[in-house]
């Protein structure tokens, strides 16, 4: 199978609600960064009587655009697809704005104290997307919950672990719609960044959006897809890919991260090198969970480990 093909967002106005389909619109921050593309699509579903899918970062630019496009609505509910610093942090405002709950799988983990990764010396490169460890929502979800039952809105959550390991969809069964936070982006591949990111998991709910075979697929970042099995099972070919890239390098005597990057990456500029690790670091994960790769001396994967095929 071929490498995923992306796809470019149109031209954006920020400060503005755009009318994207019948039940669905949107609002993009005015935050493009190398996570978020052209910025955060923070989606309001139905007509009057809405429910919006990640708020957003603490811009007040992006606060105050909501405000003008939720005028004469009532929000129903608050939805979160994860914790990272563009998708949650506006939540709280509009709980205090509108009295609407907040709902979401749980907070984001906060690492146990040592289990962080030792990094080389900060060179200004920016390995993954800041947390907001103070996002906990009113209502908790698991997989599978009804959070909205109206006359014209019925959504469930999606646990879809793997980007964090409270990643969760939402789906909108009126639309036969999925709203895929950063599991499933339309310009890009999805950082997995361990600890809390999970290689593994990911691929495997990676394969669950696959089989619901949902019509249109909403990341919050970047234009919607209306090929959403074959573009996921493209993107899980190209992990595994990658996957057995790792494992024949490991194979071959490269023993550790960064030999493997020199390897895997050589085509990529060295100042990305570093978050690229990241990437290796969570495949060696799965690997090792896999009984397919080993640590000398034992103990978990790590940035810093030597692996060895087995």
């Amino acid at each position: 199978m071929s490498a995923p093909e992306f796809r470019v967002l149109d031209h954006v106005e920020y400060g503005t609600v755009q009318q994207v389909s019948p039940l669905i619109r949107r609002v993009i921050a005015e935050n493009p960064s190398k996570f978020t593309y052209k910025g955060t699509g923070t989606y309001i579903i139905g007509r009057r009587d809405v429910v919006v899918i990640d708020p957003g970062p603490l811009l007040d630019a992006h606060r105050d655009a909501l405000r003008t496009a939720l005028e004469g609505d009532r929000v129903r509910a608050i939805l979160v697809t994860h914790c990272h610093a563009d998708h949650s942090p506006l939540a709280a405002w509009l709980h205090d704005e509108t009295g609407a709950l907040t709902f979401g799988f749980g907070p984001h983990p906060r690492p146990e104290p040592g289990t962080e990764p030792v990094e080389p010396p900060d060179d200004g490169v920016e390995i993954e997307e800041s947390t907001d460890h103070d996002f906990v929502p009113d209502q908790a979800v698991v997989d599978g919950d009804l959070v909205v039952s109206t006359s014209q809105l019925t959504m469930r959550a999606v646990h879809t672990p793997g980007h964090t390991s409270n990643h969760t969809c939402w789906s909108l069964d009126e639309e036969s719609a999925l709203f895929t936070g950063d599991h499933v982006m339309g310009w890009s591949t999805t950082v997995v960044s361990p600890p809390d990111g999970d290689m593994g998991a990911y691929i495997d709910s990676l394969r669950l959006v696959a089989r619901r075979n949902d019509a249109m697929l909403w990341p919050t970042h970047g234009p919607p897809r209306d090929d959403g099995r074959a573009f996921v099972e493209s993107l899980v070919e190209h992990r595994l890919e990658r996957e057995s890239g790792v494992l024949a390098a490991v194979r071959d005597g490269r023993n550790l991260i960064p030999d493997i990057v020199n390897l895997l990456y050589a085509d990529v500029r060295v100042e990305l090198h570093r978050p690229a690790g990241r990437s290796v670091w969570s495949h060696l994960v799965k690997l090792v969970n896999d009984g397919r790769v080993a640590v000398d001396g034992g103990g978990p994967a790590s940035l810093d480990a030597t692996y060895r095929a087995v």
